[in-house]
């Protein structure tokens, strides 16, 4: 696909967040609209900090039916997951609904977070039609006209703020296993 191409050659991956850096604190609305920072959630232990397209995305979703399955080894080893969206309104609310509240879904408005992470990119034009050629409008999804989009992105995050470990990919259709997460989770309170 064309948009894995372009953010493949272009080099992507180089302005993402890295591991042993400091994740930037952040307070975002969950899908109730109460605002939750990541500095609330690390004094409690490690945060999974995972970006997500939207409910429209069919990996997207995959990945959060398998995190969802897997909370209970999640919170076993003393951490949370927030999962971040750009989609704004209702939709939210239905994603974490879907997934019977078994962690917390964020709105992450106008990508603040996200592009201070290095996730976010601009939707080139060929993508944007097909969007578009789908009947799928991210200015009303996202409540904007950026039509920008995360990449897949998982951040392991300790209590202390550190990225200890990140799962990223430009292909949207390549996320990390559970399991993989999990291990990575060994010792990071």
């Amino acid at each position: 696909m064309q948009i894995i191409r372009t953010l493949e050659r272009d080099g992507f991956h180089e302005g993402i967040m890295h591991e042993g850096e400091a994740f930037p604190d952040f307070m975002l609305p969950n899908a109730e609209g109460r605002l939750v920072s990541l500095e609330e959630r690390l004094a409690q232990g490690a945060v999974v900090l995972g970006f997500f397209r939207g409910t429209w995305c069919p990996f997207c979703n995959l990945m959060l039916e398998a995190l969802a399955a897997a909370m209970p080894r999640i919170k076993a080893k003393g951490a949370a997951l927030l999962a971040l969206t750009p989609e704004t309104g209702a939709l939210p609310a239905a994603l974490q609904a879907r997934y019977e509240n078994r962690f917390e879904v964020l709105c992450d408005a106008d990508f603040g977070v996200g592009l201070q992470a290095g996730v976010v990119h601009k939707i080139p034009p060929l993508y944007r039609a097909n969007l578009a050629a789908a009947q799928l409008d991210l200015s009303i999804r996202h409540g904007n006209a950026a039509w920008c989009l995360p990449v897949p992105a998982i951040f392991l995050i300790r209590s202390d703020g550190i990225i200890a470990r990140r799962f990223v990919d430009v292909d949207f259709t390549k996320w990390p296993e559970p399991d993989e997460i999990i291990d990575a989770l060994e010792g990071q309170r």
